[in-house]
């Protein structure tokens, strides 16, 4: 197939990079020349990867006509707060059918809406499967195996993604729950974030499999209230990308958490990272979304506290340790959702 590839940074690199090697024809795009890894005079994928040679084939461009022109499908890997701007200046250009795989992350942090509901309003006739599940850019950039999900309404375009990415390399499951897939990819950043948090302070590991594991109820809660199953959220995109992200160094939003909770200003911590961390903005989306559902996630109140109301690391981790006593299971805000 013939793709664009939408965003130049690590995900979006590793995916063109990994489609090359696949056979496919693709096109790489950015919003700055300078930061694209087709450098003039280098053979290596600089400045993403500069330990990585760079594949015959892999074109670049800042052109965002050019880059989508006569592809058979595009794959969007940008900041979720970009995507409506994006798109919207794509509506013109996108040739008809061409199938958008989104592979972003997050929630759109002034409506709260997911990811799919974004590309429903801005391009809403086109094809779309949502690619989501535990990987890192640095793992399929060095060949490693991994499993991803692809969910569309119609299962016909998941299965024809699931054909063009699937290999020895990644394999890649079906889904029709769209809904699920963009929400267990969005919240597991927030729960990354608290999870770098507890590590940060010290609390060591047993307390992180606690926070992963109630995390998971958070999830659960607000996404099965959104439309999303049950099983989604047990399997690759809901749990497998949460433990994921909440355990490695590798995970941006991870190391947001440790450096706020050693003590460093949000400022200085992404200052330090020098990348997006989808998680601090989808907090303040996430939380929102919460309080008007009434869904209770105390993890997510917490992490919204200490990025956005000046919350001590500390101080967020004693109210979560000194909430009332409950059982663990059949909570009032379970039930409260088990029959949606």
């Amino acid at each position: 197939m013939r793709w664009a590839v939408l965003g130049g940074g690590h995900w979006g690199t590793a995916l063109a990079v990994y489609l090359l090697r696949q056979g496919h024809t693709v096109q790489l795009w950015g919003r700055c020349a300078e930061r694209l890894p087709c450098q003039s005079g280098r053979a290596d994928l600089f400045p993403i990867f500069p330990q990585g040679a760079r594949p015959e084939g892999l074109r670049c461009t800042v052109d965002l006509t050019a880059a989508v022109r006569d592809s058979e499908g595009i794959v969007l890997a940008i900041p979720s707060h970009a995507l409506r701007g994006l798109m919207t200046s794509l509506r013109s250009c996108l040739p008809p059918a061409t199938l958008l795989v989104l592979a972003s992350k997050g929630l759109e942090m002034q409506t709260a809406l997911r990811l799919d509901q974004v590309l429903q309003e801005t391009v809403p006739d086109a094809p779309l499967v949502v690619l989501s599940g535990p990987s890192f850019a640095h793992d399929l950039i060095l060949g490693k195996p991994l499993a991803m999900t692809a969910a569309s309404t119609d299962l016909a375009h998941a299965q024809r993604v699931a054909e063009a990415f699937g290999s020895a390399q990644m394999r890649v499951y079906t889904s029709d729950d769209v809904a699920g897939v963009c929400l267990g990819g969005a919240i597991k950043n927030v729960l990354a974030i608290a999870a770098g948090i507890s590590d940060g302070l010290g609390n060591g590991d047993s307390a992180r499999a606690a926070l992963i594991t109630r995390g998971m109820a958070e999830l659960h809660r607000l996404g099965t209230a959104l439309g999303g199953r049950t099983e989604t959220f047990m399997g690759l995109a809901g749990a497998g990308d949460l433990i994921l992200t909440a355990s490695s160094d590798l995970s941006r939003n991870r190391r947001v958490g440790i450096g706020l909770g050693r003590g460093l200003s949000l400022e200085a911590v992404l200052r330090e990272i020098g990348e997006e961390a989808e998680g601090v903005r989808t907090a303040q989306a996430l939380f929102q979304l919460a309080q008007r559902l009434g869904v209770d996630m105390p993890i997510t109140e917490q992490v919204y506290r200490v990025l956005f109301e000046g919350t001590a690391p500390r101080a967020a981790s004693d109210v979560l340790m000194r909430r009332a006593l409950r059982s663990e299971l059949h909570m009032p805000s379970d039930a409260a959702f088990s029959s949606r």
